[in-house]
């Protein structure tokens, strides 16, 4: 534990936001410090939302850091296919990919520690063999690599947009294009850091999704396929708000309230193409969308 006394230079209308500023972390971490009640001033705990005035002192305890190197959990895993250089998984709904802030276990680098004989190192004890994500509340295909040099490759082919990564989604409300390209600039919301949102360009990073409607439902809603040309954090979700149709489930940028009692958005990365980093063989991948995604369509019907 370490702990230093904060003076406030000037004043700030909230607590983790001065925080942040000060102890050089995320806005999330340091709230984090306030609601486990380890910053106080004046003898009495400090709300993440309390205003700090000039002058005050805020006595703040950092917690020692945790040690976040992935172990070996025996989680079953939906295997699509391996061999020496890589594995494509059907990562189920509910399950983080790799280790984050308050979240160690049971991710799906600690079934992968568990289950494969190798992992690239690249992305070092946190994320081993990960190359890509994608959202604990989507489910579906992702490929992981086994060593480095499939590593780097695979790598290379999301950058260069060789390696293809279609998704399935349910959106609230009828789509009346029938396809289309979304363009847009995605960064962090400047209302919201956990959250992303379309941004100006001087703000973001360039988003481009390719859409086609699939079927239009009569009770309000409609099946989409996307196709990404890039990979921005929330890319899909986010452009379906843009559109005025946020995908079934999202309580995120959707509706908090919907009729399902879903656990997560309607979101599958259905489809995976790409080329193997050592045949140079162009491979397929299919996940069929998962039982509780078929039970809402069929409640549709």
């Amino acid at each position: 534990m370490k702990a230093e006394t904060l003076v406030a230079d000037a004043a700030c209308e909230r607590a983790d936001v001065f925080l942040a500023e000060k102890l050089g972390v995320t806005r999330s971490n340091a709230k984090k410090i306030l609601d486990e009640g380890n910053a106080v001033r004046g003898g009495k705990p400090l709300k993440a939302s309390a205003g700090i005035a000039e002058g005050d002192e805020i006595e703040v305890t950092i917690p020692d850091p945790v040690s976040m190197d992935a172990k070996p959990e025996d989680i079953p895993l939906d295997i699509i296919y391996q061999d020496e250089s890589l594995a494509v998984i059907n990562k189920p709904q509910g399950m983080t990919v790799h280790a984050g802030s308050g979240n160690y276990e049971g991710t799906l680098v600690n079934a992968l520690l568990y289950r494969l004989d190798s992992l690239s190192g690249i992305n070092g004890v946190i994320r081993p063999g990960i190359v890509h994500r994608i959202d604990k509340n989507t489910s579906g295909l992702l490929v992981v690599a086994k060593n480095d040099a499939a590593h780097v490759a695979l790598a290379r082919q999301i950058e260069d947009k060789t390696c293809h990564r279609t998704y399935l989604a349910l959106l609230e409300g009828i789509v009346k294009e029938d396809k289309g390209t979304i363009t847009t600039y995605i960064g962090r919301s400047e209302k919201d850091r956990t959250r992303m949102a379309v941004v100006d360009e001087s703000k973001g990073k360039i988003a481009i999704t390719d859409f086609e409607v699939l079927k239009r439902y009569e009770a309000g809603f409609t099946l989409c396929r996307f196709d990404l040309h890039t990979g921005r954090t929330h890319q899909i979700r986010v452009h379906a708000k843009y559109m005025g149709h946020p995908v079934v489930g999202d309580d995120v940028y959707g509706y908090k309230k919907q009729k399902f009692h879903l656990q997560g958005q309607l979101l599958h990365a259905w489809r995976l193409e790409l080329v193997h980093p050592v045949t140079g063989e162009k491979m397929s991948f299919e996940a069929p969308l998962p039982d509780y995604f078929k039970e809402v369509l069929d409640k549709l019907k």
